[in-house]
């Protein structure tokens, strides 16, 4: 067997030699086809990386749950002017610690519960200056999406107990405020309060896509102090003010339905987020269902919030992905498949042009099985050459994508090596059919063929 391919390849070789043209021409469809299954691959697998990266981002096991604008429901028009009454008085104090605070202590499978609060503010140091956000956490905050202290410490016990002015700032703010000094136990001055700097974050890589579709922010440029300090020295927004009795005076005076429209255009939220982390994501389906049902009660039967389940939005993003994936897969094959046949074509061509080569081999003491290994080598060499060139369009065609068209697209070993095994295989499979009728041949009626 080896003694017949050392031999029979060889002239395989020659043969394509001899019509480099058409060896060319052939081996297109396996370029094309298996530079398509690479690139699409390549896209494939660069959009389970965003999705792995935007979990990674949202954390996982998390329940989130965010202050809207109060939501009603019935046909308040059929109902009775008592029945009226008692919809319009329904009482909410919206997202507050209290609703953290119950959902810590009843709810089980609960990691922790982290509460946050964002206020517009303009941080500055030293001649510099620019708007940022304030965020209010507790330390559970730094666990959600495995945000990391880098220098420093993060918030203590003692830091939301008494309130103190102090925050951890983000890696944009550390560059740009304190660009030739350590910023631990310096100040910055964020709003009207000077804040004593005890921690720097580790700098979080976040693309603007993933801003963008997720709705995240730039944690990098933002200053974070504990909830409390923010509720006392800043806003508490359940607090009635001056203004809000003025504001709803005016509304009054106005016969605005006693205010009501007032207070739903302004922010009555102590909080703007609740994350709640669950022990395992086999529990967070029945969790986030409890603390719906929580809720609803603890906010009397006004719907002024929204709980989200960001894994299983993203698990369905990325099953969406997967099933685009397949479809572009399965077309970029179809283009192997149309090289094969190609393949098969120009062989059985072949055969015929050949006959009389055939017939001559046969004569001079060439077996049918040294015919067949011929014309397979012949197959198989063209598949092998169009898949390594297929191999390099490939590679090229998925770095253009990703440069010019912004689309991840991320190669692997894996998927090389499967597209040059196929092609290869394809070369065998359409190359069997032209070798046996090559084989079959009559050699006497071969060497009459004109």
């Amino acid at each position: 067997m080896k003694k017949s391919l050392l031999l029979n390849i060889p002239i395989a070789l020659q043969a394509i030699a001899h019509n480099k043209l058409r060896g060319i021409l052939t081996s297109l469809g396996i370029v094309f086809g298996v530079a398509s299954v690479i690139s699409m691959l390549a896209i494939g697998r660069g959009a389970q990386e965003e999705i792995l990266d935007q979990m990674k981002l949202l954390g996982t096991n998390n329940v989130i749950i965010t202050p809207i604008v109060e939501q009603e429901e019935g046909k308040v028009e059929n109902a009775s002017a008592m029945e009226q009454a008692k919809l319009k008085k329904k009482f909410t104090s919206g997202l507050t610690l209290d609703d953290a605070a119950a959902i810590r202590a009843t709810i089980p499978n609960v990691e922790f519960v982290s509460p946050e609060i964002v206020v517009e503010t303009t941080v500055l140091r030293e001649g510099l200056k620019r708007t940022g956000k304030l965020v209010g956490v507790d330390s559970t905050f730094f666990r959600t999406t495995d945000f990391r202290v880098v220098r420093g410490t993060g918030f203590a016990s003692m830091h939301l107990l008494h309130s103190a002015p102090v925050c951890i700032i983000g890696y944009g703010i550390r560059t740009k405020f304190f660009a030739r000094a350590d910023p631990i136990g310096k100040e910055i001055k964020c709003g009207n309060l000077w804040l004593t700097v005890i921690g720097v974050l580790e700098e979080r890589k976040i693309s603007k896509q993933n801003i963008q579709h997720l709705g995240l922010r730039d944690y990098n440029m933002d200053v974070y102090t504990p909830v409390t300090t923010l509720l006392l020295r800043y806003k508490n927004r359940t607090l009635v003010t001056r203004q809000d009795i003025q504001l709803a005076s005016r509304a009054g005076q106005s016969g605005s339905n006693d205010g009501s429209e007032d207070k739903k255009s302004r922010n009555y939220h102590q909080l703007d987020r609740l994350v709640v982390r669950i022990s395992e994501s086999r529990f967070v389906p029945s969790v986030s269902e409890i603390l719906t049902r929580m809720l609803q009660r603890r906010h009397n039967g006004v719907v002024d919030y929204q709980v989200t389940i960001p894994e299983e939005l993203l698990r369905q993003e990325q099953r969406t992905r997967q099933i685009f994936s397949i479809v572009l897969g399965a077309i970029a094959s179809i283009s192997l498949l149309v090289g094969g046949i190609g393949i098969m074509n120009i062989m059985l061509a072949s055969v015929l042009e050949r006959t009389k080569e055939i017939g001559i081999r046969r004569s001079l003491g060439a077996t049918r099985k040294d015919v067949v290994i011929q014309f397979l080598s012949e197959a198989v060499a063209i598949s092998f050459t169009g898949g390594f060139v297929g191999v390099l369009v490939g590679t090229g065609l998925s770095l253009g994508i990703q440069r010019f068209a912004g689309i991840l697209a991320m190669m692997s070993v894996d998927s090389v090596i499967l597209s040059f095994v196929i092609s290869i295989t394809v070369g065998i499979v359409f190359g069997i059919l032209p070798a046996k009728r090559a084989a079959e041949q009559d050699p006497i009626v071969a060497l009459r063929y004109e």
